[in-house]
This record gives C-alpha cells, structure tokens and sequence, in this order.
C-alpha cells in the first residue's frame, strides 16, 4: 500500500548547544539535521512517498500536514513546546501522528494528540507498527526494552536533507556506554553494553555522505565513542584509509569519557583518522561528589590533567559541568570558575542539574519526595530546578548564573581559547581545509567583533595564533565566532531571569496596592480594581514588547503566566466587592 510520510522535525530553543547566533556568520540555518528521522525514512517500505520538513530551518505549512497520509514526529525533551505545538496542527488537519524519539519514549504517558507511540529503539518497534498500520489495524504504543542489532541498521537518507543550510552532518558508529552515571539516561534507553556497527558500513555511510557533496565537520554522534576500545580502534583504521583515499572530507568530533586520556596510542589514531574535538562529561572538580553520583570513571586520574593531555594530543576539549549535586557545598561555584579557566577550555557547558525522566536520580528523588516538576530537558540555561536540592535554591541559582556570567565574560573566554591554542601542536587533525565559509566567517566576525567592547580581547586571540599557532588561525575565528554567541546567550539568559522576577514583582505590587486600598474597612470600588490592574498589565506588557523575539520566546509561558495571574487577582478582589454588597443590601 503507498503512503505519504511527512518527518517532521520541531524547533529546538536558543540554547548555548543551538549556536543561533554563531551559525549566521557561516551561512547556516541549523546546526545539526535530525539523524535519528533519516534513520526512520531508511526503515520504511520502499514505496512509501517520504517529506522531511525541519523546523529549524523551514516553517510547517498546513499543505505539508494535509498532503500527508500520516505524520511520523520525533523529538528530545527541550523540544516539546515545539512538538506540542506541532502535534495541535497536526491534530486541526485531521492528519494522525506517530511518534518516537527520547521525548516520547520517556514521557509518552504525558503527551496528548498523538496517535501512535513507537518507541524504544526503531529497529524493533517500527517494522511492528507498519506491520499492523498495513493490515489496518495498528495499536497505540509500541514499545520494547530489548536492544537491536545495529549492524543490520541501514544507512541514513541523506539525500532527504537540505545539505547546505546545516554546519555539521552527523554518523552514529555506536549505542550505548559502559558506565553508570546516576543522572544519565542514555544507559537507560540505550544500555551499558556498547553495540557497533561494521567498520566498513560507518564508512558506507561516511561515503553516502561525501557523494552528496558535503564536505566540513562531521559529528559521530555517539553516546561514548570509546566505550568499548577494541571495536574503536578496528573503526578508526577504517576511517583512517577511507580518509586517505578521499583526501581528508570530514573533520570529526565526538564524545568520550575521560578515561580516554590514559590511552595515547588511541588517542594519535583519533588524529589521524580526522577527529579534533572530543566531548566530555567534566561534571565536578570534586572527588567527592563524583563518587557520590557514580561517576566513578572520572576519579581514577587527575581530571585537569587529564584534559591536558588529550589537548596535548591534538584535540580540543569540549566540556560538561553540573552544578547542583547533593554533595555541593557553596565553595562549588568558585572551584568550577577555576577548573575551567585552567583546564582551557572554552566551550565550557555548564548547567543545573536535572532529574531527567526515567533516570536513577529521578527514581531516588521520587522516593525522597523531592521531584516537583517536569525536566525543561535544557540543563544548559534553564534557570529553574524540577527537585528540590540540598543546596538552598536560591543560593545554587545565583551561584550558576555567577559562574556563567563569569566564565562567559569575553576576557575569560580568550583567555582559555589561547590558553587552548598554545597546549594543542602545530600538526593538528587532518581536513582542516579552509573554503568559502570559513572567508564568510573571517570578514562577518572582524566587523562584528573587532570594535565591540571586547575588540582587543578578540584581536589579541587572532594575532596570538598569527604569531604563534597560523595553522591554528581557522580554529581562533571559529571560536571567537562561538564566543560571540556564547555572549550573547549569557546576556539573553541574565537578562531574561531579570526580567521574569521584575514581572513577579508587578505582580506582587499589584496584591500590595488591592491591600492597602482595600484591607482597612474601605469600600471596594470594582472600577479602582479594574484601573490598578490594567496599570500593572500594561506595564507587564511594555517590558514583554522590547524584549528580542527569542526572549520573548523563551518568556512566553511566563508572560501568560503573569498575566493570567493579574486576572486571577482582580476576580477574586470584584468577587469580593460583590460579597460586601451583598452584605450591606441584607442589613438594609
């Protein structure tokens, strides 16, 4: 039976992960394209008509919804303001949605508007739900724990992309990670045994990739690239040869635990086999708090200087940290500062920690009775908790903010980016062509940067890898680029914490003044209660206006939230003006 398939992929917010503002000074619309849906498309019987539409980079038209036989949607949990929004359009068209992804497969008993849930991994689900949907009669959840043979997983579609409008592609070599972290849940969807796929089918898809005529960063996007070494080290051989007989196409980057520090011999095959950035998860300079969150993996070596050594090899060091564990105490904050301006790392993505669904911590939390809300599933700059920590809260939020405040102060920035510059040598990862975009970049950034208020920090950086590092030059512009939206991020992210507590207290002056006017024995006069409020509404509504369109996207629910709080007061002060009307008429 043919079938029109629409993928849809919804918005992901401005995040410090999203590079907003860095991507239009390469061209770009998005940063990454949905790997996961290409996937899926590669799954699908051969006759089915397949659309994808990004949302990142294209609006969604009612015509895609309605053309389509059914709507297949997937996203992860900083996306569902996005797929909620997406899911009610869908549901207006009358076109029914299938869903899956880490969003559903974690909270699908919380989601409405969606038809089918195919969740787990697809490998297993999705030939059970197409099964059914061919014979006309499909259920409503698919889900299964079991874990799939990924050598067996075809390559993905993607000719199914707009190649040009993402800075990155993305390959996904393995699933899964070994280790134990209390508050992850990749090893609760994925498992703690890594499973890979066939050297040789990685570079068949590396090779579809390289004939669409992509050619640039390149991310493997597993969950612990060195999870399992011996099958690591027979892929990077093969993508060392692939590498070499197309000339270098692809820089990589990936993740990977800290452990790979002690192994150099692994670490120079990364290199040559194209990799210059590496993500880890840093979480805490505290020995203490690592223990006691099981991240055992990173107390068995000195963590700074093991970050030197995998810089001393060749490759970045991107980094995760966490503030908000039960074992912080208050000198936390000043200990992450210095960790991350000695360490040099510039991209230092620090966030409070979240209870994400179906995780060890959350299911402790439960039980503690300390959860009190859901996961916003942005644990880089959403300034708010969905537990309730050890820490008074108020005092672990003005401690974040302080560190990103701090760290993403220009002067900090470069600092770690020379400090970058000089630990990595001369003869860095391979593929490090310079085209059209990286020129784009050059000009875009030294109009842009050089006379801002941080210009000489920013030239200081550009003439040190002159001097010192030139081959380095490409990789100073990239992350002076990336410092301007880190900047600017910061100062959105302050900014809009500023603002949602000035709406409060609006708010809270509103109660203030219905009080004072009204608690003494005065008559209630509806219209004076009409007239304060609307004073306090327009005020909200002033400083709503004059915010940029992505803080007013990221304060919208509390936008509403105030306003709707102003119309719950004024009802209940008129209801109360009623009441002693009432009163007054019965004593007459």
């Amino acid at each position: 039976m043919n079938k029109k398939i629409l993928l849809l992929y919804p918005k992901i917010p401005p995040t410090y992960w999203s590079y907003k503002y860095a991507l239009p000074f390469l061209g770009y619309r998005a940063t990454m394209p949905p790997l996961g849906l290409i996937t899926i498309a590669a799954m699908l019987p051969d006759n089915y008509e397949v659309q994808l539409v990004d949302m990142n980079i294209q609006e969604l038209r009612r015509e895609d919804i309605t053309g389509a036989d059914l709507v297949f949607i997937s996203a992860m949990i900083v996306q569902k303001e996005s797929f909620r929004q997406a899911v009610k359009l869908c549901n207006e068209c009358g076109t029914p949605v299938a869903a899956g992804g880490p969003y559903p497969t974690t909270s699908h008993q919380n989601i409405q508007g969606v038809d089918y849930f195919i969740l787990n991994e697809g490998e297993i689900t999705l030939p059970r739900f197409i099964h059914d949907l061919e014979r006309g009669n499909p259920k409503k959840i698919y889900m299964d724990a079991a874990k799939p043979d990924i050598t067996k997983t075809p390559a993905p579609r993607y000719e199914l992309l707009e190649i040009n409008a993402y800075a990155t592609m993305a390959v996904q070599s393995s699933r899964g990670c070994p280790f134990n972290c209390e508050f992850c849940d990749i090893i609760e969807m994925f498992g703690r045994v890594p499973r890979y796929k066939l050297p040789e089918q990685l570079t068949g898809e590396m090779e579809r990739l390289y004939e669409t005529g992509f050619r640039g960063s390149l991310f493997v996007v597993d969950d612990n690239f060195i999870g399992n070494k011996k099958k690591v080290r027979r892929i990077l051989d093969q993508i060392i040869a692939w590498q070499a007989s197309r000339d270098y196409p692809f820089t990589l980057f990936t993740e990977a635990s800290i452990n790979l520090a002690q192994d150099g011999p692994l670490m120079d095959k990364m290199v040559e086999a194209g990799f210059d950035m590496v993500f880890v998860g840093i979480e805490t300079p505290n020995h203490k708090t690592l223990a006691l969150t099981q991240k055992q993996q990173n107390t068995k070596a000195d963590i700074l200087e093991s970050v030197k050594k995998i810089q001393d090899k060749g490759l970045e060091v991107s980094g995760g940290f966490i503030v908000g564990f039960d074992g912080d105490a208050e000198d936390i904050f000043d200990l992450q500062i210095e960790f991350i301006q000695k360490a040099g790392i510039p991209i230092a993505m620090i966030g409070t920690l979240v209870a994400l669904p179906n995780t060890q911590l959350y299911r402790r939390l439960e039980r503690e009775g300390r959860i009190i809300g859901d996961a916003s599933g942005n644990n880089t700059h959403a300034v708010e908790l969905n537990f309730v920590p050890r820490m008074p809260r108020d005092i672990l939020l003005a401690g974040y903010k302080r560190i990103i405040s701090t760290i993403y102060k220009p002067k900090y920035y470069f600092a770690r980016c020379r400090s970058l510059l000089k630990r990595l040598p001369s003869n860095g990862a391979r593929g490090e062509h310079i085209d059209i975009n990286h020129l784009r970049a050059l000009c875009l950034s030294l109009v842009k940067q050089t006379f801002s208020s941080y210009g000489f920090h920013y030239l200081r950086l550009l003439l040190s890898a002159i001097l010192h590092k030139p081959g380095k030059f490409p990789l100073a512009v990239n992350l002076a680029v990336k410092g301007y939206h880190f900047f600017k991020m910061t100062n959105d992210i302050l900014r809009a914490d500023e603002v949602s507590s000035r709406m409060e207290s609006m708010i809270e002056r509103l109660k203030e003044q219905f009080a004072n006017s009204f608690d003494h024995g005065a008559d209630i006069d509806p219209v004076i209660i009409r007239r304060l409020a609307d004073r306090a509404k327009n005020n909200i509504n002033r400083l709503y206006k004059h915010l940029n369109p992505e803080l007013k996207e990221h304060l919208k629910d509390a936008y509403r939230d105030c306003k709707l709080k102003c119309e719950t007061i004024v009802h209940l002060w008129i209801q109360r003006a009623v009441s002693d009307d009432e009163v007054m008429m019965d004593t007459v």
